[in-house]
């Protein structure tokens, strides 16, 4: 049986899909009259992201597309991920498929983290509500803060779906605790090109890969 198309957790993903589209369109009307500084916080400059993610994004679900949230939980379970962590959750829409995963391996646990309050409520009540709750641990707050400490001894996958400028910061926090063969699932890495040279560079940590135009895939050597 697949478990994203059954319930509880079907009508769950197509609830949130539906909604995230909704608030995608206006997000993308309300990116077009941004200011070019302004749209640098989303994508230049880390300093600014608290305020672009507390504003502008506020309410936007931010998903990741269908077919890349499919992607994530055939990968996940691939390679057996029990330990996952994510960061930028939003309203858990990646975070129901990689859970989903983690339950269909066995058990394990999927670590998120949010720092807008509201989207965190929500994020915890819509897990539960898809009856994977046991499997997710959502972490209030600034990530670089949050996943700085009680990390599993071994991280088997990762995804990085929050503030583009912060995904080189968080890959370091993360990097002593991936296994060799651990994956990192970057989406709109195009974003942040000292992420892709990091990931990319020749002689370095990893093997990656651009795919489905805008997502990186990287495993760590």
């Amino acid at each position: 049986m697949n478990p994203l198309t059954s319930a509880p957790l079907a009508p769950v993903l197509e609830r949130l899909f539906a909604e995230a589209g909704e608030t995608e369109k206006v997000f993308r009307q309300a990116m077009n009259q941004l200011t070019p500084a302004e749209r640098a916080a989303r994508s230049g400059r880390a300093e600014d992201y608290k305020t672009f993610y507390m504003t502008h994004a506020k309410n936007v679900h931010l998903a990741v597309s269908q077919e890349t949230a499919v992607l994530l939980y055939m990968l996940a379970r691939f390679a057996k991920a029990r330990s996952i962590v994510e960061f930028g959750t939003s309203f858990a829409v990646s975070t129901l498929h990689l859970a989903a995963a983690v339950k269909d391996n066995g058990g394990g646990r999927v670590i998120g983290t949010e720092f807008e309050p509201a989207k965190v409520a929500r994020a915890r009540a819509t897990i539960n509500e898809a009856g994977l709750g046991e499997f997710v641990e959502i972490r209030e707050g600034d990530a670089l803060e949050t996943l700085a400490r009680d990390l599993p001894e071994s991280i088997d996958l990762v995804l990085l779906d929050g503030a583009k400028p912060l995904y080189p910061g968080i890959l370091a926090l993360l990097q002593p605790r991936l296994r060799a063969g651990a994956l990192v699932v970057a989406d709109n890495a195009d974003m942040c090109p000292d992420y892709l040279a990091v990931v990319r560079a020749s002689g370095g940590a990893y093997l990656s890969v651009p795919f489905a135009g805008d997502v990186e895939l990287s495993m760590k050597l």
